[in-house]
């Protein structure tokens, strides 16, 4: 739970790259501008789970997995995974 929390703590330097934007939007499907927010609330759902490995972090929330470089907090890719 620790990776979460300093995730959580760091929350409002979470951003993306506008090439990230389309990459996400399509890769998960969204219907939104506002990715961030999206990935923003799939972080602080109290059901996700973050894990961290080498230089990023891994959330996942049922089939979602969102990755996240831990020193920039960039928002790196995002993927819907099979159940």
């Amino acid at each position: 739970m620790k990776e979460k929390e300093l995730l959580i703590e760091n929350i409002e330097k979470i951003h993306i790259t506008t090439l990230g934007v389309g990459r996400i939007k399509r890769n998960l499907n969204l219907d939104t501008d506002d990715v961030v927010k999206y990935c923003v609330n799939v972080i602080t759902d109290e059901n996700s789970v973050v894990n961290k490995n080498g230089k990023n972090y891994y959330v996942k929330l049922k089939n979602t997995e969102i990755t996240v470089n831990s020193s920039s907090f960039t928002i790196i890719t995002a993927h819907l995974k099979k159940e």
